[in-house]
């Protein structure tokens, strides 16, 4: 076959056949653009900016949280009270994530015994014969006695027995209950590890000082390196308004990239930390938005009886997702993509051939060129041999 950029002619002078060179620049052209074209996809993608000369290994991680912030709450039924940590971080300690209530219905005094059901299409009752003994629905409070008892002046519904009185969850306090729950904190402490380079870190740098940590709130410009993060910034730099999500819950996430150049410096490896929010907010579907749990708190009086308070809690989760990859110099993946670039040239003969017989205007004459039959004189003008290469 002839190669790219250079066809072959051959004539015969004699009895012994004679080879001509027959270039075209054109040719030659397109053969060295496809041949840079190649060189420069082996040094700048595949080793400047995939750093194909690496070893790389994924992060190992751990995560632990501390919330802090107190606010005041004044309402009728409660009162004057104060929230802290205790009340308002449900559970104390999560698995990457921290819960931190922000809207919530309380239903306090709740003691076992019979009260009617909240009213809704099934529950309505005239006589007790709407009412079934022992029937539990899917979102009933109690187990029905079979009883058509008065909820109000003006309709009666099936009594239940139960944790009495009911909880009502049809109105949802707006604004949120705790409105200042944007100014409370989140301190972050992340570990990671390399193992396959033994590397550790965590993103409490060595430059950080106790004095430092005491005073410093997270900011992307002028402290992208502190680890307390002020919740409303969060919900903010995610482009939702905390007000807003307060009111019904929702879950943001922190993300905290480690990527690492272990062939520089311990020091070049630092975490960078973007937020968004993980669950959807769309305006056209609004069946079960947000996020909510209840609990509730026990205890007992005087007389022994058994009484709770019923939470139901409405508010924001907050998931800690680290992401990471490190690499570093190593013999065995620089031969391999060495070889590999070098092996991508033999391609460049293949590429010139399509373009040139296929593409350019002056096509068919380099096929004539390319493709050449012969004729041996020696063994007469009838037998030919088709160099077809």
């Amino acid at each position: 076959m002839v190669s790219c950029g250079a066809f072959y002619s051959f004539l015969f002078e004699y009895d012994t056949p004679r080879i001509v060179l027959i270039r075209s620049r054109k040719v030659g052209l397109v053969n060295r653009l496809v041949q840079l074209a190649i060189l420069a996809y082996v040094i700048g993608w595949v080793f400047l900016w995939e750093k194909g000369y690496q070893e790389t290994d994924s992060v190992v991680s751990s995560i632990t949280t501390k919330v802090k912030g107190v606010t005041l709450t004044n309402t009728s039924s409660l009162g004057a009270r104060i929230w802290d940590v205790a009340d308002y971080v449900i559970p104390p300690q999560g698995e990457n994530a921290v819960f931190v209530m922000t809207n919530v219905i309380l239903t306090l005094n709740q003691t076992q015994g019979h009260c009617p059901e909240l009213p809704d299409d099934k529950t309505i009752c005239t006589t007790k014969e709407d009412c079934a003994p022992g029937y539990v629905g899917t979102h009933s409070n109690g187990i029905q006695t079979g009883k058509c008892v008065p909820y109000n002046s003006s309709i009666k519904t099936c009594e239940i027995f139960a944790w009495c009185p009911v909880e009502n969850d049809s109105y949802i306090p707006k604004p949120a209950f705790l409105q200042e729950a944007e100014n409370f904190t989140i301190l972050v402490k992340n570990n990671i590890w390399y193992p396959k380079f033994n590397f550790s870190k965590r993103n409490i740098l060595p430059t950080i000082n106790s004095t430092y940590l005491k005073n410093c709130i997270y900011d992307s410009q002028t402290d992208p390196f502190c680890p307390i993060f002020r919740l409303g910034k969060i919900v903010e730099a995610a482009g939702q308004n905390f007000q807003e999500m307060a009111v019904e819950g929702g879950v943001m996430g922190l993300q905290i990239n480690w990527d690492c150049n272990l062939d520089r410096a311990a020091s070049h490896c630092v975490p960078r930390y973007s937020f968004r929010r993980l669950d959807s907010k769309d305006s056209a579907h609004t069946v079960s938005p947000g996020y909510n749990f209840r609990f509730a708190k026990y205890y007992k009086d005087q007389n022994g009886t058994e009484s709770r308070t019923l939470a139901k809690a409405y508010g924001i989760r907050f998931d800690i997702l680290v992401f990471g990859k490190a690499g570093k110099f190593d013999v065995i993946p620089t031969m391999i993509n060495i070889g590999s670039g070098l092996a991508l040239f033999g391609v460049a003969t293949v590429l010139c051939d399509i373009v040139v017989l296929y593409c350019m205007k002056k096509r068919y004459y380099y096929r004539e060129k390319k493709y050449k039959y012969v004729e041996d004189y020696e063994l007469g003008g009838s037998e030919t041999y088709g160099t077809n290469s």
